[in-house]
């Protein structure tokens, strides 16, 4: 009887710190946010989500496409004078007044740290002429990128009805935007100094990103506020080889939010190396020492992903079914590209493993080389 008590009591035990984690686990992801997701970048796998899908107004996180675009655009450094019009706009701004010069990069840099209007208008102006065929440019940049559920109308975020994305779309966009190394230096920054006006003159400009500072790991990326929209925020963070992006709309408690996500996702999320067990082992060789080569892959690949997911990365191999002599140990001879739903996630070099040198068949001659060769033994 003594013995079952404390077996009784163990399970009980059991339980209880069971149901204690699960209720801990829950609460470590209880958001404000109207509109939120978790995801890790590389693999676009969603760690957590909570109306993810849901069409809501995203004010100024709309500057990550505009951002985008002005880099995709080139030119970044040549300097020319703002559109005058543009420049007059409600809300944030980095400053610009009429006549000034200004350059491409010196806009990113405005929208993305104090999150300017002007600089958002006065891009668009650049690059379309207009914010009306700007939105094209920012609409079929989207829908390139995946993103199904969004509508862009201003360069800046300012309110239109039909002016709207969700949390789960604008994760994917950040995670194009990640891929741009200028994008992810310039969102990355809390403050920079550049220099624009008429003359230009050097001035420093503070992102209104806290998170930065706040959260040690965070490498970016945007706020965003209007009265419709509320708080809205997209941030990225970095750890151990792993890279997540956490997007919530309309949420009052924004940056403690954003801590507790990227928490619970480390926790959960592991860089592992990926499966090479259906990567060929070996190729045909013609015209070679050798009839085969031996095959390895140039680098060990990794990806990022929570463990339940791992069966899920599948393998395609570019090869062809034979090479010609000679081989270099290292050659390039294909390429292995692992995919997460559809999504390419790593790519690697398959290499010659050995050196295979090239065989050199004498031909046999004709017979009417044959004569030519007993002609020349005669005249000697």
């Amino acid at each position: 009887m003594k013995f079952a008590k404390i077996a009784w009591a163990a399970v009980f035990s059991v339980f209880i710190g069971t149901f204690s984690a699960f209720r801990a686990e829950a609460a470590a992801v209880d958001v404000s946010a109207k509109g939120c997701v978790l995801m890790e970048a590389e693999t676009g796998e969603v760690i957590y989500g909570k109306n993810e899908n849901l069409k809501l107004p995203m004010a100024s996180t709309t500057k990550i496409m505009t951002t985008l675009l002005v880099l995709e655009s080139g030119g970044l450094d040549e300097e020319f004078t703002v559109d005058s019009s543009a420049i007059m706009v409600e809300g944030s701004s980095m400053g610009l007044t009429e006549g000034d010069i200004v350059s491409k990069r010196a806009l990113c840099y405005g929208m993305m740290l104090p999150s300017g209007n002007d600089a958002a208008n006065a891009s668009a102006a650049k690059l379309a002429g207009n914010y009306e065929d700007f939105a094209k440019l920012m609409n079929r940049r989207a829908r390139l990128i995946g993103m199904e559920n969004t509508s862009f109308v201003t360069p800046s975020g300012l309110h239109d009805d039909n002016h709207y994305s969700t949390a789960y779309d604008m994760a994917l966009l950040t995670s194009e935007a990640l891929d741009n190394d200028d994008f992810r230096s310039i969102c990355g920054c809390r403050n920079a100094q550049l220099k624009f006006g008429n003359p230009p003159y050097n001035r420093w400009l503070r992102n209104t990103n806290k998170l930065l500072t706040f959260y040690s790991d965070c490498i970016g990326v945007k706020t965003g506020f209007t009265d419709e929209a509320g708080r809205c925020l997209v941030s990225a963070a970095e750890r151990d080889g792993v890279t997540l992006i956490c997007v919530t709309l309309n949420d009052p408690s924004d940056w403690s939010d954003h801590i507790k996500l990227f928490d619970y996702g480390f926790d959960r999320v592991t860089k592992y190396p990926l499966n090479m067990d259906n990567i060929p082992k070996q190729v045909d060789v013609v015209g070679g020492n050798k009839d085969s080569c031996a095959l390895s892959l140039e680098d060990v690949p990794y990806c990022a992903f929570t463990a339940d997911k791992r069966s899920e990365i599948t393998v395609k191999t570019d090869i062809s079914g034979f090479i010609y002599a000679p081989v270099k140990k290292g050659d390039k001879v294909g390429t292995a590209r692992y995919y997460y739903k559809g999504r390419e996630v790593a790519s690697v070099d398959i290499c010659a493993n050995e050196d295979i040198d090239a065989v050199v068949i004498e031909r046999k001659k004709g017979i009417y080389e044959q004569i030519i060769d007993f002609v020349k033994i005669l005249l000697k």
